[in-house]
C-alpha cells in the first residue's frame, strides 16, 4: 500500500480496492480497501514474532547476556485463541461496514440527521430508528498477564488504521476511514475522561481539533456523547477498543446505565461495532442490562483463562525455552516444565519474567546454567507482590481466589458466554511447523549495530572476545558506520592484531640457540657451510667415530 502523512496527524494508506470472493462484501469501498481476509497460516506467519537469537552468544561477556535476555520479551508465541481473536476482529469489522455503505442514500441520510441532532442539541441515544445495524461487538475478560492487550494490538497491526479515499469506480469519493481505533479507560474511570481521550486520539491521528471545540468548556458528557457518535460516522470508524474496561466507574460516570447504554449504542444505532477488554473485575462493570442488549450479536463473548497444563502451555514453553543465553545449554526437562508451571500458574506474563529472571541471575551469579531450584528460589525472592496471589491459585480455594478480582476464574454459565470452540489437536502440530518456518525468516532484529556487528563477526568463527573488543574499538574511532563497514574494519582489527603476535612467537624462536635454524643462519654470517656448523655444535659425527667405534 501507499502511504502518505495527513498533516499534523499520522501515516495513512491509499485505498486499493480488492475484488471480493463474498458477495455481500461486493461494492462496498469501506470493505474493499481493507486488506484480504487472511488463512490461519498466513495469520501466524504475519502475527508470530522470534526475536533474532544466535547459539554463539552465549560465548559473550555476562553483561552484554543479561541484556539479550530481555529480547525475550518481544517474542509473541501464536495460541489458538489469537488465532480465534484474529478471525473475530476481521468479522466485526466488515459485518459492521455492511449497513454504512457510503453509496447507499440512507449513510448520507444518517450523517445528515446526526449533523442536525447536534446543532439542535435534541439529540438522544437512541434516535436513528430507521437504521438497522450489522454491527457485532465483544467483549474479552481474562486474568491479568495473560497477553490481552499484547495480542489485540498485535491483530490491530493487521489492518492499517487509516485509509485514504480519493476516487472510487470513477467517482470522486473523498474521505478518511478510520479503521479502528483503541481507547484506554482512564484511571479515575469517568465517561467524560473516556470521552476527552477519544478527541486526543481522533486529534492526533487525522490532525484535527475535536478536543479544542468539544472536550473543553460546559460541555456535558451528553453533548461529547453525541459529537462522538457523529464522528465515528464521519469517520467511518471500523471498530472501537476500550481497554482496561474494569477502571470504568458507574458513580463517576453518571450511572452504569449510561455509561453502558452509550456502548449499546455505538453498536445498535450508529453500526459501530465495540470491542471491551478487562480483568474479571471489569464483571461488576458489565451487568446483566449490557450483556442482554449484546447477546443477539452472534459472536459470542472471549474467555481469556490462565492457561492449562496442555499443548498450548508446551508450544509457549517451547518457544521461549529456545532463547537461552547462559554458557551451559540445558535441555527443557518435565521436571523444569513443571516448575515453571507451578511458579507462574499458567499466567503467560510470569512465566516469562520467571524464565528471564532465572536466566539473568544464572549468569551473574556464574552458575550459568537453569535448575529447578534456582527457579523456585528466584520466584520466592523476585515475586513476592504477586505471591498471595499464585498462593491462592494454587490451593484452588475459590474464598481466597475470589479475594483478587484480577485473577478470580470466570464463571461461565452464570454469565452466560458463548462456548469456546476447542482448536483440533493437528493444528497445535501445523502450528509447530509454522513456528519453525517463522523464525526462520526472522532475520533481521531490533539490534543495535554493535550487537549486529558482532553476530556477524561470530557467524565467521571469530573469538567472542576478540569479536567485542574489536567492534567496540572500530565505533569509538566513528559511530556513524554501517553494520557492514563495521565488520570489515573490525575483521582488519582482528588480523593485523594478530601478526605481531606471530613476528614476535617466531623471533623468539631464532634467539634459541639450539634451534637448527639458528645454527645454521649464525654459520651462514661466519661464511661456514650448514654442515660445519652442525658438525661444530656436535650435532653431526663421524659414522665411524660413532657406531663403530666400540668393534
Amino acid at each position: 500500500m501507499n502511504k502518505v502523512i495527513i498533516p499534523n496527524g499520522a501515516n495513512a494508506v491509499i485505498a486499493e480496492y480488492k475484488e471480493q470472493l463474498i458477495p455481500e462484501y461486493s461494492g462496498n469501498p469501506f470493505i474493499e480497501a481493507l486488506p484480504p481476509i487472511y488463512s490461519q497460516e498466513e495469520v501466524v506467519e504475519k502475527l508470530a514474532l522470534y526475536p533474532r537469537y544466535n547459539p554463539e552468544e552465549r560465548q559473550l561477556e555476562s553483561h552484554y547476556r543479561i541484556h539479550m535476555v530481555q529480547r525475550l520479551f518481544q517474542c509473541f508465541q501464536l495460541l489458538g485463541i489469537h488465532l480465534d481473536l484474529e478471525s473475530r476482529i476481521s468479522r466485526v469489522i466488515r459485518q459492521g461496514y455492511l449497513a454504512r455503505n457510503p453509496f447507499k442514500p440512507s449513510y448520507a441520510e444518517s450523517l445528515q440527521d446526526g449533523y442536525k441532532a447536534i446543532q439542535s442539541l435534541k439529540w438522544e441515544l437512541s434516535s436513528n430508528e430507521s437504521f438497522r445495524t450489522t454491527a457485532a461487538g465483544f467483549t474479552i475478560i481474562g486474568v491479568s498477564g495473560m497477553g490481552k492487550t499484547t495480542a489485540i494490538n498485535r491483530v490491530l497491526s493487521l489492518f492499517p488504521q487509516i485509509i485514504i479515499h480519493s476516487q472510487y469506480k470513477n467517482i470522486n469519493f473523498s474521505m478518511y476511514q478510520l479503521v479502528w481505533l483503541k481507547l484506554d479507560c482512564p484511571f479515575d474511570g469517568s465517561l467524560k475522561g473516556l470521552c476527552i481521550e477519544f478527541f486526543h486520539k481522533v486529534d492526533d491521528l487525522l490532525g484535527t481539533d475535536y478536543y479544542k471545540k468539544s472536550g473543553v468548556g460546559r460541555k456535558t458528557v451528553d453533548n461529547m456523547l453525541s459529537i462522538i457518535s457523529q464522528i465515528a460516522r464521519n469517520t467511518a470508524l471500523g471498530v472501537l477498543v476500550i481497554d482496561e474496561i474494569q477502571h470504568l466507574n458507574g458513580a463517576k460516570s453518571g450511572g452504569d446505565e449510561k455509561m453502558l447504554n452509550f456502548f449499546v449504542t455505538l453498536v445498535n444505532t450508529i453500526g459501530v461495532p465495540v470491542i471491551l477488554i478487562g480483568t474479571t473485575k471489569a464483571l461488576s462493570v458489565l451487568q446483566s442490562e449490557f450483556r442482554q442488549a449484546r447477546r443477539g450479536s452472534g459472536q459470542g463473548d472471549m474467555i481469556w483463562e490462565r492457561l492449562s497444563k496442555d499443548k498450548s502451555w508446551e508450544l509457549l514453553i517451547n518457544a521461549l525455552w529456545d532463547y537461552q543465553w547462559t554458557k551451559k545449554e540445558v535441555p527443557l526437562t518435565p521436571e523444569l516444565n513443571d516448575v515453571l508451571y507451578e511458579e507462574s500458574q499458567g499466567i503467560i506474563d510470569i512465566a516469562v519474567k520467571l524464565y528471564a529472571m532465572s536466566q539473568i541471575r544464572a549468569i551473574l551469579s556464574g552458575r550459568e546454567d537453569i535448575t529447578v531450584n534456582l527457579i523456585k528460589q528466584v520466584a520466592k525472592d523476585n515475586l513476592k507482590l504477586v505471591r498471595p496471589m499464585l498462593e491462592a491459585l494454587k490451593s484452588g480455594n475459590i474464598k481466597e481466589i475470589a479475594k483478587y478480582e484480577d485473577i478470580c476464574t470466570v464463571d461461565i454459565d452464570f454469565l452466560g458466554f458463548v462456548d469456546k470452540s476447542k482448536q483440533s489437536l493437528d493444528w497445535d502440530m501445523r502450528m509447530k511447523m509454522l513456528q519453525r518456518q517463522q523464525k526462520e525468516k526472522e532475520k533481521e532484529a531490533n539490534l543495535s549495530k554493535k550487537e549486529q556487528a558482532i553476530l556477524k563477526l561470530l557467524d565467521l568463527n571469530i573469538d567472542a572476545k576478540k569479536a567485542q573488543k574489536a567492534v567496540e574499538q572500530v565505533l569509538d574511532s566513528e559511530e556513524s558506520l554501517e553494520v557492514s563497514e563495521i565488520v570489515i574494519k573490525a575483521v582488519q582489527m582482528i588480523s593485523t592484531n594478530d601478526k605481531p603476535k606471530q613476528r614476535e612467537k617466531s623471533k623468539a624462536k631464532k634467539m634459541d640457540e639450539n634451534d637448527i635454524r639458528f645454527i645454521v643462519e649464525e654459520g651462514r654470517r661466519n661464511k661456514k657451510s650448514a654442515y660445519e656448523s652442525l658438525k661444530e655444535k656436535g650435532l653431526i659425527r663421524q659414522v665411524e667415530n660413532d657406531f663403530f667405534k666400540a668393534v
